[in-house]
């Protein structure tokens, strides 16, 4: 755990001396206010709720993509990489608590995008349960630093990470159900949905802004806790696979 910590620091550090990497906080109230003024003009009133906290989703999943991906290429080019890989900390943990500290500004862009909604596009997000959305948002940061650390593994090889993290981007945003609900995709989709727990997160969140009890709460909790801790395993299997073959074939610090 103090591994955990001290590289959730490290990570916070190079968001304060690189404060471009917050760009998705600019830019989540301009995609609540595209998709607000789409569902209105279609008459759609009934998705107003959750397509105006879509860009939070879109906002978190970015920090874990690109974030996440930059750190494994930015320590290639400033060869670094190869000093984390050897020093006695456990590189995993190093990775997951870089991971865990980008969601630190996800929070920030669930705060800026649901008080933009509230306030100035009036739309219906009026917290109804908070125990569900509190635990809901614990677990949604869990799974998506968990998320993030698995990708990282495939980082740590990639030639070109952020080609890897554009590709993985709106694919998870159309499978996870976050600007419209994953019942009104087609139905060969759904299935596929059902492996990403962003699609669990993102109906426990409907929920929470909706009168009336929500129906599969505890599921939901259950899948998305679930799919993040198998996430973290894969994370730890991927990063000891993917280090024991850079360690013998030397390609650790290629760029």
């Amino acid at each position: 755990m103090r591994t955990v910590a001290t590289a959730f620091r490290l990570q916070l550090i190079f968001y304060r001396h690189h404060p471009d990497l917050l760009v998705p906080l600019l830019t989540a109230p301009l995609y609540s206010v595209i998709f607000t003024m789409i569902i209105r003009h279609n008459g759609r009133t009934d998705l107003l709720g959750q397509s105006s906290l879509a860009p939070f989703y879109m906002s978190l999943w970015w920090f874990a993509l690109f974030s996440g991906g930059w750190i494994i290429q930015t320590d290639r080019w400033e060869d670094t990489l190869q000093y984390l890989v050897s020093a006695p900390a456990n590189f995993s943990a190093v990775v997951f608590g870089r991971a865990a500290a980008t969601m630190v500004p996800g929070t920030v862009a669930f705060a800026e995008t649901w008080l933009f909604a509230r306030y100035v596009l009036d739309a219906p997000v009026t917290i109804r349960h908070w125990p569900l959305l509190i635990a809901s948002f614990a677990l949604t940061l869990f799974a998506t630093a968990a998320t993030a650390s698995l990708l990282a593994a495939v980082f740590v090889l990639a030639r070109n990470a952020v080609t890897f993290s554009n590709a993985a981007s709106f694919p998870f945003y159309l499978l996870g159900g976050i600007l419209v609900p994953t019942a009104l995709l087609p139905i060969w989709l759904r299935p596929l949905s059902d492996g990403v727990f962003l699609s669990w997160s993102a109906d426990l969140l409907r929920g929470a802004v909706k009168s009336g009890p929500v129906p599969h709460a505890a599921q939901g909790l259950l899948m998305t806790a679930l799919l993040g801790v198998v996430a973290l395993i894969g994370a730890r299997l991927a990063i000891a696979g993917v280090l024991h073959r850079v360690r013998h074939t030397g390609e650790l610090s290629l760029r």
